[in-house]
């Protein structure tokens, strides 16, 4: 038994090996990094120690402060969106009033955008939204919708208003694939009990589906937080590679933290930005949680 055994830590050595070397060991370098000065040259076991210095220099840094609130108005505006139109189209397809059909290609139709590469993406919009030849203003000048070009890109609202609805194309179709399997799996005796004691659409809603929808709602609120809270790709490509678009508006925590990494070789205050958001991230999805499952008296 005792040679079957080794046999079998044999065989799962391999992930523990490779686990060990790419997640655990730099997540403790990095932790180790946030107390010293390193800034990216040598070894960072020769970087001066510092304690406590970079987390204090990150709780007084305003730049960092202007990231996280660029963070939360570009994910606020992206989940609120995301999640009401991923609710709708799901009660819709699932209402057994209506009985739609070619669910499948319109649930092809809305996770394709899920499956393009993000540079594509930035790239597609950055055409899109270009204020001198871009798609979006030509079509609203031809209908006479504006008087004059918009500079989308170019204006803090306009620019955060953007992203979010970029954020909210790419992942609707995700949120909606979620939110219609957690309807389908609600027993339809529910709604049928509802249809014969009169209840309204809305009523239906209200009282049965968003209740039994808890847990779902809790899983796509925690991960879209978690996603949400780490947004990168899309800023660092449309704002003139990480610059931070008008006024720093599109500068987002992680982008924040890339440009002290690898543009100013901060490389221990990165490391320290990095422990900060992850503190941050724990903090709201555990507010999150509670907050979607308190007790009710």
């Amino acid at each position: 038994m005792r040679t079957k055994n080794r046999y079998g830590y044999l065989f799962i050595s391999p992930f523990f090996i490779v686990f060990t070397i790419f997640g655990i060991y730099p997540i403790l370098l990095s932790l180790y990094m946030s107390f010293t000065d390193f800034k990216g040259f040598g070894s960072p076991f020769n970087a001066n120690f510092v304690g406590l210095q970079q987390y204090a220099r990150l709780l007084g840094d305003s730049y960092f402060r202007q990231a996280f609130v660029n963070t939360w108005k570009i994910w606020g505006v992206n989940i609120v969106l995301q999640l009401s139109i991923a609710l709708i189209l799901s009660v819709i397809f699932s209402d057994i009033r209506l009985k739609l059909k070619g669910l499948n290609l319109f649930r092809a139709i809305f996770y394709l955008p899920n499956l393009m590469t993000v540079s594509s993406v930035a790239l597609l919009f950055l055409f899109i939204l270009d204020w001198q030849h871009g798609a979006l203003n030509s079509l609203l000048l031809k209908y006479g919708l504006i008087s004059r070009p918009v500079n989308w890109l170019g204006q803090p609202a306009t620019a955060q208003l953007s992203v979010s609805l970029i954020q909210t194309w790419l992942w609707f179709g995700h949120t909606f694939i979620i939110v219609f399997a957690g309807i389908q799996g609600i027993s339809k005796d529910y709604f049928e009990a509802a249809m014969i004691d009169g209840a309204n659409r809305a009523q239906t809603f209200f009282k049965v589906t968003l209740p039994l929808l808890k847990p779902i709602m809790l899983y796509v609120v925690i991960t879209s937080l978690i996603g949400g809270l780490q947004l990168f790709e899309i800023p660092f490509l449309m704002s003139q590679n990480g610059l931070g678009g008008p006024e720093g508006s599109l500068v987002t925590m992680v982008l924040y933290l890339y440009n002290q990494a690898f543009k100013y070789r901060n490389f221990g205050y990165a490391a320290a930005v990095a422990y900060g958001l992850f503190i941050i991230i724990l903090v709201f999805s555990l507010i999150v949680f509670k907050g979607m499952f308190k007790e009710e008296v």
